[in-house]
């Protein structure tokens, strides 16, 4: 069982940096978003409006998103697993590759260098309003490149390295569980007026979902920066040192050894829904950020992933 869990998250890593995500597929994370907002359309009447109730609200469809995303995939797997072995092993490895985001997030970075090169303020701005949450309509070409690198460096924990981990740990069902939780708390799970207590639950278990990934991210980080030839010293030094200074208790990590390993400073002010933000920073301020500073995030992406990857097989082997 173990070998076969193997060879799936294999198939699933391999067709993940091959073909990233063909939006001609059907994709469960779509699934998934659909039912966290048909969830909160249902639920948010049925509670009273209080702080108390709207936190409530948003415990009960976390619950019900959590339970309905294991049980299907379980049932799923069962069906095809009784029609015939072999359509279940496909089905695995196909869902392996769903949950990763390796290329996907590289091809998105990919996109903003692309138009930061050409000298296109406007085509940036609209590209990396894709993958960010905050407001791009007066970024400069350095919060443009920062908040990109800034992505890059923590969706290398949640979209690769998490659902990597989850799948070696749990198979299919674990990874898409991982996922749901991490898309209610990335529709769902903001400080804003809408979300505060409705959200709370989601981010808070989004929280706990991403504590071990997370950390070793961060750690697998500082081997990656050495083999793309980045400063893979300044990665484990400014990890070390800067990765508790973030508002949130995971994302420093990877962001921290990000920092270190390109030599410059992530953090600083951001605009939310036109509210100024100011994060701790991560980093010295050696220099100032260029786009191929996205580049180099992206190369230091893909030594991660496969460093965890190789990690996830000596697990499955020593066990």
């Amino acid at each position: 069982m173990i070998s076969l869990r193997f060879f799936t998250l294999a198939v699933g890593f391999v067709l993940d940096l091959c073909l990233g995500d063909p939006r001609t597929l059907p994709h469960p994370v779509v699934w998934i978003g659909r039912s966290i907002g048909l969830g909160e359309k249902i639920l948010r009447p049925l509670f009273p409006k209080s702080d108390t109730g709207q936190y409530r609200a948003g415990y009960v469809l976390v619950v019900i998103v959590c339970l309905g995303t294991l049980i299907a995939t379980v049932a799923v797997l069962a069906v095809l697993s009784f029609l015939n072995p072999i359509l279940r092993t496909l089905a695995e490895a196909f869902i392996c590759y769903q949950m990763l985001a390796t290329k996907c997030l590289a091809d998105a970075a990919g996109k903003v260098l692309v138009a930061l090169k050409s000298g296109d303020l406007v085509a940036a701005r609209a590209a990396v309003g894709e993958i960010v949450g905050r407001d791009t309509a007066s970024m400069s070409t350095a919060d443009i490149t920062r908040a990109t690198v800034e992505t890059v460096a923590e969706n290398t924990s949640d979209g690769v390295i998490a659902p990597l981990f989850y799948f070696a740990v749990g198979d299919a069902p674990l990874a898409v569980l991982y996922k749901a939780i991490n898309t209610m708390d990335s529709m769902i799970g903001y400080k804003n007026d809408r979300y505060r207590h409705f959200g709370r639950a989601a981010a808070i278990l989004d929280d706990y979902a991403n504590f071990l990934p997370a950390r070793i991210t961060g750690v697998l980080m500082i081997p990656a920066a050495f083999l793309t030839g980045l400063d893979w010293r300044g990665a484990k030094r400014i990890y070390i040192r800067d990765r508790r200074n973030h508002t949130s208790p995971n994302a420093g990590h990877p962001e921290a050894a990000c920092a270190g390993a390109l030599g410059v400073q992530l953090g600083g002010a951001s605009s939310y829904a036109g509210e100024v933000v100011v994060k701790p920073t991560l980093g010295d301020p050696a220099r100032a950020l260029g786009p191929d500073d996205i580049v180099s995030a992206c190369r230091l992406l893909y030594a991660t992933a496969l460093l965890a990857f190789l990690a996830c097989g000596l697990g499955l082997a020593a066990l």
